[in-house]
């Protein structure tokens, strides 16, 4: 059955050509980070992983990133919605190429899933194939591992996680204790494509199962 896509918008895109030293000093950029670029948008681990995708095809680093807490319907301003991603390179041009991909991963590619089509209702279960350099440091693995990206409200996640775990070869690299800063639980599993694919779908079945009989 074909999801029912909850997309991810950006609110706001920006560059800084020639960063602040005292900023810099504040972000930790390394010396050759003279640009940065900035993105906010309405789903956070969509960010995560779209900011991730910038580092595989951009010379940039993720130098800061972080949700806001109680999400998007709650957000500080009309442009914070639910996280922002900062990266970090050598100039305007590469940032440029890390905000198109980011840009690319978020229209086409990254989304939420409606459980059982209520979309007040959602759980994000992405195969990252291949991981960059942001999130093979958050998970500890090597640059280009594969990794199952699971997220879904509480009770949902704890239940899901297990399900994916004893559903295929992987390993939990990441548990995101709920509740989030957005109220959310999950985690990064690590293991083959395949594998990682396999565990999510079974976290997505888990949780669909307690969506229809929430109490047993």
């Amino acid at each position: 059955m074909i999801p029912q896509k909850i997309m991810a918008q950006i609110l706001a895109m920006q560059t800084i050509p020639r960063v602040n030293s005292e900023l810099a000093e504040q972000l930790d950029l390394k010396p050759y980070h003279h640009s940065i670029g900035l993105v906010t948008l309405t789903i956070d681990d969509v960010g995560y992983v779209a900011i991730d995708e910038a580092t595989k095809k951009a010379d940039v680093d993720v130098v800061y990133a972080k949700s806001f807490y109680a999400g998007a319907a709650h957000a500080s301003g009309p442009l914070s919605g639910e996280m922002i991603g900062i990266i970090a390179g050598s100039s305007p041009d590469e940032i440029r190429s890390g905000l198109d991909a980011i840009q690319q991963k978020i229209e086409f590619d990254t989304y939420f899933e409606a459980i059982n089509n209520n979309e007040n209702h959602a759980l994000f279960a992405h195969t990252v194939a291949s991981c960059g350099t942001y999130l093979a440091e958050l998970a500890d693995v090597n640059v280009g591992t594969p990794l199952a990206y699971l997220i879904a409200p509480p009770l949902e996640a704890v239940v899901g996680l297990d399900a994916a775990l004893k559903a295929a070869d992987v390993e939990l690299k990441v548990f995101f204790g709920p509740p989030s800063e957005t109220n959310f639980g999950g985690g990064l599993l690590s293991g083959s494509q395949s594998s990682c694919e396999a565990a999510a779908n079974a976290f997505r079945e888990a949780i669909k199962n307690i969506a229809r009989n929430p109490v047993i």
